[in-house]
């Protein structure tokens, strides 16, 4: 395996390809269908990637990208806490 390679993902949010450690996945379990933030990329069940971006998640969220990817309804909880992880991950910039 060549160190030089990252596995890509599309963002649900701007749909473009980006290397996996840049995006966050959120994970719809297989046995209670609750939705859950990956910061692992390791949990079980079927996973969608998004920027950690306020706008890439604004756009998933209007434009029903978890929504399409899990091809059914996703709670508006997981919005949140999306947000919450992006206001995480900006704050260690500066």
């Amino acid at each position: 395996m060549s160190k030089g390679r990252l596995p890509l993902r599309k963002c649900v949010g701007c749909a473009q390809m980006k290397p996996k450690p840049e995006l966050v996945r959120v994970v719809r379990t297989p046995e209670n269908d609750c939705y859950i933030v990956d910061s692992t990329g390791k949990q079980p069940g079927r996973g969608a990637y998004v920027c950690a971006t306020p706008e890439c998640i604004a756009k998933a969220q209007k434009q029903k990208g978890f929504e399409r990817s899990y091809k059914c309804g996703s709670p508006r909880e997981i919005y949140s806490q999306l947000a919450g992880t992006s206001e995480g991950a900006g704050s260690n910039d500066t």
